[in-house]
């Protein structure tokens, strides 16, 4: 998440302190299975709500669809970031990471809003069946624990990856449920239709307003941090 004053000059980060050599590798062992866990369990809900979005022409689950999709690709740079034993507390490394996932954030923020709005331009009307429901329950819990799991794990580890991770399960926990909430409300009340597209745009602009505060952290660390690599 930062570094501290006195391993600014080395390039660590503030786990370097914290954690005995032992427990920075149980834990970035921890981190590994989570985060192939992760992989597997948002691919294949990836997949059922893009079927949820096509079928039933729904926004929410195709920004849930995409969500989870980046979810795959930031658990895949976790991977990345955590594969090498030697780097468990490197800075640079760390901030790499945290750009690539900035920049993916950014880019994932504006295929949902516009999916989300041309929904809201076109007036589609969300279908309703016990599949959507099914899809976004199970969504919503597992991405919730997944988000509780990435997040005590980062919050050890003083990885901001691992917490962007966790944020990124944590919307498609949100977005899961909110698939069902905008499809219920539209059952009972057809004329608030644009609920579905609204939800679908409130999350595509949380994700790029994420991205950019992201990637206007991290650029600039990743450049200081280089530095030392190089001396190194």
């Amino acid at each position: 998440m930062k570094i501290t004053d006195s391993m600014e000059g080395e390039g660590l980060l503030e786990s370097s302190m914290r954690l005995k050599p032992h427990e920075a590798q149980s834990y970035r062992k921890k981190t590994l299975w989570v985060s192939w866990i992760s992989i597997v369990v948002t691919l294949i809900l990836a997949v059922a709500a893009f079927t949820v979005s096509f079928m039933r022409h729904s926004a929410s689950a195709f920004g849930f669809a995409f969500d989870a999709t980046l979810d795959v690709l930031s658990s895949i740079i976790v991977l990345w970031r955590y594969s090498n034993a030697a780097a468990v507390h490197s800075a640079h490394r760390e901030y790499i990471a945290c750009v690539v996932l900035g920049v993916v954030f950014v880019l994932s923020s504006m295929c949902i809003l516009g999916k989300a709005v041309h929904d809201l331009a076109t007036k589609m009307l969300p279908e309703v069946d016990d599949f959507l429901f099914s899809v976004s329950i199970v969504s919503g819990l597992m991405c919730v624990v997944l988000a509780v799991l990435k997040f005590m794990l980062g919050r050890v580890l003083t990885s901001r990856a691992l917490i962007t991770d966790a944020f990124n399960s944590l919307v498609g926990g949100i977005m899961g449920f909110s698939i069902l909430i905008s499809a219920e409300v539209f059952k009972h009340h057809p004329a608030v239709w644009f609920l579905d597209g609204t939800v679908g745009v409130l999350i595509g602009l949380i994700i790029l307003a994420y991205g950019v505060k992201l990637l206007m952290d991290m650029v600039p660390r990743v450049r200081q941090t280089g530095n030392y690599e190089r001396f190194e």
